[in-house]
């Protein structure tokens, strides 16, 4: 399993580790884990012979499969399992012809894949939460550092107000302390066991279901469900949502990010490297690589959520068709999204900024960044509504003449009136109109302290 690219993109647009994890051969080991783990959880509570246990584990091992015969035999049987099985019991026999009756005892095809796909999923969590705490600690600093850097703030692309780069990077850290906050959250729900026999009653192993049930989720270290969850989605369909969420918040990292790069902005830029952002014509470019490939993966995610959500209404007691399309998307959402939050952690931790242009942007339109401050100023002394009209006209006639507006305001003689040039000076100085930006800031600094203390 790659990135739905194939290996040659995987390093682009997924990520090499759960690349790994969600291979052809990482899917099958965790089939296999878990045929291991049944053979010893039955024989702990006398449902198969001790001895079979140890011969089937030996076995379980994805390197002795053939994989290719695999693929050829699953077109046939409608999934992995069964040729799996069939293997794995002639792998056995070779060695123990007794220990080989007890191959799969008890179990049906989709207790081997849904656990399977569980253990890659745990396996999977330890690197999306590392490359997680990096991106969040990164943020924090950013938002720290820069509380009162003075920047455009930008509404429908265009200069609205004046904001500090901390509130912005405070901005891109409020959700992910929610994103990580819900990973705690599901992931008791996820990391569960799947067994559940062919209908999900465990009538194959008698009145000894649960205790072998109980013993295997201890030999997976899963959590043991109240029952099997075979047509019962919402626990791979949350994950998935909460990856296309994921998704989404770095999406909108790397669009600021990528608007910022723009020549006509140069306020923060990924980091620089060899070969890293060229053109393969024009030797000036600086490329925004790395949001480009978060952006891909925040436009190829909703699909494949959706496809997770859509597979959710499943027949009776086991899906027809609905499960099977969980099999691809469920990785390629976890590879695509985990390579996009370690692109979105690198760029953060090497990403370059100019302060000195985010003033001299401050300053590009002449003033008019400004004009509410000073409306706002007047209002309380014309009410808001004349002083919205008088300072709109103002800015019109700065726009056409090309005038500051500071200027054209210390023209008007009823402006003039009410607010002196010491007035105008400190009005027009971007540090003074930043409203509740630092205290903002600072909320979402705490939290994320509050946060990590807990974590420790």
């Amino acid at each position: 399993m790659t990135s739905g690219a194939g290996q040659l993109l995987n390093p682009l647009l997924g990520s090499r580790a759960l690349g790994e994890i969600f291979s052809d051969r990482g899917r099958l080991q965790g089939m296999l884990d878990f045929e291991a783990a049944l053979a010893r959880a039955e024989a702990a509570v006398g449902v198969v012979p001790a001895a079979a246990a140890p011969v089937i584990a030996a076995q379980c091992d994805a390197a002795r499969l053939d994989v290719a015969a695999l693929g050829e035999a699953a077109a046939l049987s409608g999934n992995l399992a069964i040729p799996l099985v069939k293997q794995l019991t002639a792998l056995v026999a070779r060695q123990d012809s007794d220990a080989a009756r007890f191959v799969h005892w008890g179990a049906t095809s989709q207790d081997v894949m849904d656990s399977g796909l569980v253990l890659q999923l745990k396996a999977a969590l330890p690197r999306l939460e590392a490359d997680f705490a990096r991106l969040i600690d990164t943020l924090a600093a950013l938002a720290a550092r820069h509380r009162r850097t003075p920047a455009v703030g930008r509404t429908w692309l265009q200069h609205a107000l004046p904001v500090t780069f901390g509130l912005k990077a405070a901005g891109w850290l409020d959700p992910l302390l929610r994103h990580r906050e819900r990973l705690a959250e599901l992931k008791p729900r996820l990391l569960v066991l799947q067994f559940g026999g062919a209908a999900g009653t465990l009538a194959s192993l008698g009145d000894r279901g649960i205790a072998v049930t109980e013993a295997l989720a201890r030999e997976l270290q899963l959590a043991a469900p109240a029952l099997p969850w075979h047509a019962a989605r919402d626990r791979v369909a949350e994950f998935a949502a909460w990856l296309g969420l994921l998704a989404g918040t770095l999406g909108k990292i790397a669009r600021d990010i990528s608007l910022l790069m723009q020549t006509d902005v140069a306020e923060a830029f990924e980091p620089a490297g060899e070969g890293r952002g060229g053109s393969s014509t024009m030797p000036h470019k600086r490329n925004p690589v790395a949001c480009a490939a978060i952006l891909a993966t925040a436009t190829r995610a909703p699909g494949l959520v959706a496809t997770m959500l859509a597979a959710m209404g499943q027949e009776h007691e086991r899906g027809l068709g609905n499960w099977h399309a969980e099999w691809t998307a469920l990785p390629e959402l976890a590879i695509a999204t985990a390579g996009a939050l370690e692109q979105t952690a690198d760029m953060m931790a090497g990403l370059e900024l100019d302060p000195v242009r985010m003033q001299r942007n401050l300053q590009a339109t002449d003033g008019l960044i400004m004009a509410e401050a000073v409306m706002m100023a007047l209002g309380g002394k014309l009410g808001r509504l004349v002083a919205h009209d008088r300072i709109e006209a103002a800015c019109k006639l700065a726009a056409a003449e090309h005038r500051h507006l500071r200027e054209v305001l210390a023209a008007d003689p009823v402006i003039a009136a009410e607010l002196d040039a010491a007035s105008l000076d400190r009005l027009f100085d971007p540090l003074n109109y930043l409203g509740s930006a630092e205290a903002m800031t600072d909320r979402v600094l705490a939290l994320y302290q509050a946060k990590s203390q807990e974590r420790r």
